[in-house]
């Protein structure tokens, strides 16, 4: 598995963390001349802790360290093996939230899927109707302004509003939690879907890292897996349709910003997508960051302020172009997953993020909390 096939990993100045078989728990790393170095301190255990420092990259760049092996060595040893030192999400006590409906482009989708109620076979033609409706009129169109407000009256007199409307260019984003503190996955992991599922995708992201006091630190790759027949019966459904065990993967490693990488690299990266299916078929897909119609300093700020605090940091997804179109099986149906798909998100200057799509209820069981983690330090004397 190669995490950066661009050669990030030379440029780049990079935060992570492995799980250790010597520690039996999760260590910090860097990468340094195509080596894993743990620079876990009793000061800094956690990436929490880096995440919060007035200069993040100048603490990872001068922390002390020793080799744990090199990038190519553990970034193919598999993650199901705790015998071997293998790649872990990046973020660890960080609240993991995200954004939907943030490309108001991929908002007809998300339309659609509601106006079908979770069924695939009519998507084709609403999808023709609301074409004919907008055509592309809500390409790079800002959310919240006023030609934003008339779109969305032209579909309101088409019978075409939803609530994805309202978030897509109205003022306020969708904000919601996407996964449980520590339970996100990591590069070479599996991914789970709900096995009530019948229509799903994956979502390529950019996800930032976000201190305690709202500063954007850094960034790295997420799939926000998405379950669109179940969202799209309601949007009362959100949460079971987001947060389920293994339905969220971040990585690489967090990319932090410096002289070599900053916001505006993230304001204009573009994501690659593919999925290739045990049954032979590929899917490519492709988000531009540069279409997305709300900046991703409103939609911090729109989830962290005096109206919502996180102590520890946050993860924070901020949604995708892509919205999946080519028929799999039945033609006018679309895509959507079948176990064994192996996705892979790439980026360049942030990596590649690949996993394996199974049933949540076969991927292994969540059981490393934040107890858990806490004992695992204290015997270790990180606290």
């Amino acid at each position: 598995m190669n995490l950066f096939p661009h050669g990030e990993d030379r440029e780049g100045l990079f935060v992570g963390r492995i799980w250790s078989p010597e520690a039996k728990g999760p260590c910090v790393v860097t990468l340094r001349d195509g080596n894993v170095v743990d620079i876990t301190s009793r000061d800094v255990p956690l990436v929490a802790d880096i995440m919060e420092m007035a200069d993040p990259a100048s603490h990872v760049r001068d922390a002390e360290g020793r080799v744990v092996g090199s990038l190519e060595e553990i970034a193919s040893n598999d993650p199901k093996d705790r015998a071997k030192p293998h790649f872990l999400s990046p973020c660890d006590m960080q609240s993991i939230k995200a954004c939907g409906v943030t490309f108001a482009s991929s908002m007809v989708e998300r339309v659609i899927e509601e106006q079908a109620a979770g069924d695939p076979k009519k998507a084709l033609d609403i999808r023709e109707r609301i074409g004919e409706v907008i055509g592309g009129s809500l390409r790079n169109i800002k959310a919240g302004s006023e030609e934003a407000q008339k779109v969305k009256q032209a579909l309101i007199a088409e019978g075409m509003w939803s609530q994805y409307l309202e978030v897509g260019i109205g003022p306020d984003a969708e904000v919601f939690s996407k996964a449980q503190v520590l339970s996100s996955m990591g590069p070479g992991a599996e991914v789970g879907l709900h096995p009530i599922s019948r229509w799903n995708n994956p979502e390529p992201e950019i996800v930032l890292a976000v201190s305690p006091d709202g500063r954007i630190v850094g960034a790295t790759l997420g799939n926000d897996v998405n379950l669109r027949d179940v969202e799209g019966r309601s949007a009362l459904l959100l949460s079971k349709a987001k947060d389920n065990n293994a339905s969220c993967a971040i990585g690489p490693m967090i990319r932090l910003f410096d002289d070599s990488f900053s916001l505006d690299d993230v304001r204009a990266a573009e994501l690659d997508l593919t999925v290739t299916g045990e049954d032979g078929f590929v899917l490519k897909g492709h988000s531009s960051m540069k279409e997305i119609s709300r900046d991703p300093e409103d939609l911090v700020s729109q989830t962290i302020g005096r109206h919502h605090q996180y102590p520890d940091g946050f993860m924070l997804f901020l949604g995708t172009l892509f919205a999946p179109t080519q028929d799999r099986d039945v033609p006018g149906e679309g895509f959507t997953h079948k176990v064994g798909d192996v996705v892979t998100i790439s980026c360049e200057g942030l990596g590649s993020l690949q996993n394996t799509v199974r049933l949540s209820t076969e991927c292994e069981p969540w059981t490393f909390g934040a107890r858990q983690l806490a004992r695992n330090l204290a015997s270790r004397g990180l606290l």
